[in-house]
């Protein structure tokens, strides 16, 4: 202003930086016009800041669910066709029979087995992620970044990697690290958006069913897996050896779907980024504390230390024995087999039984939200598969579709149904069936058709937050501040997953 002296300067808060201040207003207009990145960015904060404020909390979301699915299972046409022939059809009777599905061992406490299975994938992971060695790494990769660009990219394709090898390690190490790169851009003094960084950690569970812990393809590689899961006109043809993992897991199509979204995933983050830090929500800005997590470092006992090694060099060894045996081999792993390695692997990384205990211990805290939980999702399990609801859904999807279709028809209704039954194993537990008996005689073939319900699984974990409680429990942050985002980068994995159906 006024002559040519000094041009008037303002302190811009989010950097400290101090900038002229036309570049003030000049900026921001920039970015407004500035190109499609800076028009999705202002789609995820708009996103975050509306469906982001109705996101209640998941345990309150498992109990509307169960009450949601009793009064579809007594509303929707077509539910209890199939059911006991000892209903007259009144509506009292349907109260009674949906209620005694709910309450039997079949309905709540069902996957008790499977749960200690989903349970022990946490706390392995857990562990072993918090194991010094791999806590040394994760600190040392989380002061690489220079930017929250850099780091939600970083964050996103590390987490998408290890969910790929496991995706309770998967949810631990997305949480540690998007914990540690929000801490060290605060400490540096540099903008951090920490919802995006924790929305980037959470994105393991967004491939997880595509990897070697996913429970659908897991669990079709042993005959009496496949024998349960499998309808009696398809027992004699595949559940004699199983589905290999060849079929599913190693298949072309998996391969270019899971690897690919080692790349489409980091693209969507980096796109997701809020063009001018005034947007960003740093750890403190949100009263977040990420300085208070102690460390202990007493010395181990050598008799505890040879204990510990030998008991996780035995379940490695046997897990060694497995991959070179002919019944066992990487085609036929399991859940048990996954977790006996990761047992074994975070006994020698932690050196000591009493630190690796610690470790779990911290685990199960994260896993009260699974505890509590998850006989309500397998009660709505069995609501849906009395009353035949979940068969409804599942079959309007594939009447609607021709063999091309099919994979990506039964994608969305596991989708659908995933948002009821978050359980990747339960959900094919019911929903398998129907979708190999429409793929076998549609002519697709089973291991496609594996994938296609796995694939649905995965996308909508980016919505349903009941496995995000761990990570969420690490980073401190609430659901719905990172559930724009997610929502955004499973709409683009959607549309790649459908590449993948149709080409291959």
């Amino acid at each position: 202003p006024g002559g040519g002296g000094r041009a008037r300067r303002f302190f811009h808060a989010p950097t400290g930086i101090e900038v002229p201040i036309g570049e003030r207003y000049a900026a921001p207009m920039k970015e407004r016009i500035g190109g499609p990145r800076n028009i999705v960015a202002g789609l995820g904060l708009l996103v975050t800041r509306t469906i982001g404020r109705w996101v209640p909390d998941p345990f309150l979301i498992a109990i509307g669910l169960t009450a949601l699915t009793a009064v579809l299972a007594l509303t929707v046409p077509g539910t209890f066709a199939t059911s006991d022939p000892q209903t007259d059809g009144s509506t009292p009777s349907r109260i009674a029979l949906l209620l005694e599905a709910w309450w039997s061992d079949d309905g709540l406490w069902k996957f008790l087995k499977f749960g200690m299975q989903m349970a022990m994938v946490l706390v392995t992971g857990y562990a072993l992620a918090a194991s010094p060695p791999i806590r040394r790494g994760i600190d040392a990769i989380s002061d690489l970044p220079r930017s929250t660009t850099s780091g939600v990219v970083l964050v996103s394709a590390i987490a998408v990697g290890t969910g790929l090898l496991n995706w309770g390690l998967a949810l631990v190490v997305g949480a540690l690290l998007a914990r540690g790169v929000g801490r060290s851009l605060e400490r540096r003094g540099i903008p951090c958006h920490y919802p995006l960084l924790v929305a980037a950690g959470y994105t393991g569970m967004l491939v997880w069913h595509g990897g070697f812990s996913g429970s659908a393809p897991l669990q079709m590689t042993t005959p009496a897996n496949a024998t349960a899961v499998l309808p009696d006109s398809m027992v004699a043809e595949y559940a004699a050896n199983g589905i290999p993992l060849s079929e599913t897991i190693l298949s072309p199509m998996n391969l270019f779907v899971s690897l690919g979204l080692l790349l489409v995933v980091p693209l969507a983050f980096l796109l997701l980024v809020p063009s001018t830090p005034d947007a960003f929500q740093s750890p403190k800005r949100l009263d977040i504390d990420l300085d208070d997590d102690a460390t202990t470092s007493e010395p181990m006992n050598p008799i505890e230390v040879v204990l510990g090694v030998a008991l996780g060099v035995a379940l490695l060894a046997g897990f060694v024995v497995y991959l070179g045996s002919s019944t066992g081999g990487i085609g036929r792993l399991g859940l048990n087999q996954i977790n006996a390695a990761m047992l074994g692997l975070g006994l020698i990384l932690h050196g000591a039984p009493t630190r690796y205990l610690r470790a779990v211990e911290d685990a199960a805290k994260g896993c009260a939200g699974i505890i509590v939980q998850f006989p309500l999702y397998a009660g709505v399990m069995a609501m849906m598969a009395v009353s035949g609801l979940l068969g409804l859904f599942a079959e309007a999807a594939i009447a609607a579709s021709t063999p091309a279709t099919l994979p990506l028809f039964t994608t969305a209704s596991a989708a659908i149904v995933n948002i009821f039954v978050p359980s990747g194993g339960g959900q094919w537990a019911v929903q398998g069936p129907i979708a190999l008996v429409a793929g076998v005689d549609a002519g697709v073939p089973v291991g496609k058709m594996v994938m296609s319900v796995a694939y649905g699984d995965q996308l909508t974990n980016m919505l349903q937050p009941f496995w995000a409680l761990p990570l969420l429990a690490i980073t401190r942050v609430r659901a719905r501040d990172i559930v724009g985002y997610t929502a955004l980068v499973m709409l683009v994995a959607a549309v790649w997953i459908m590449i993948g159906l149709l080409v291959f």
